[in-house]
């Protein structure tokens, strides 16, 4: 199975942000690198998140360390939601048997 990547050098020329703003994504965790000869590529699955924190980052002023707080909040407020769904349909079921 091949993976779609673009190589962070091509990424960088074509989109003009700093090799170092994403070196420090990945350092954070919040995407993922692949190296593959010598050259390190970043994945298209990536790529929706890459630009999402480019976003962040240019245009909003954000440090890295920010877009990893914001991502991570993000993160609680999805399972914060699914867990208000489970106990919507939990009590949906004891409201039913009144």
């Amino acid at each position: 199975m091949s993976t779609e990547m673009i190589s962070i050098t091509s990424y960088c020329l074509k989109y003009d942000i700093e090799g170092s703003f994403i070196d420090s994504l990945e350092d954070g965790g919040l995407i993922e690198i692949v190296w593959v000869n010598n050259e390190r590529f970043i994945p298209y699955s990536v790529l929706p998140q890459l630009e999402r924190y480019i976003r962040w980052h240019y245009e909003l002023d954000i440090n890295p360390e920010g877009i990893e707080t914001i991502q991570y909040l993000l993160y609680k407020i999805d399972l914060l939601k699914q867990e208000a769904a489970d106990l919507r349909s939990r009590l949906k079921v004891y409201e039913g048997t009144k």
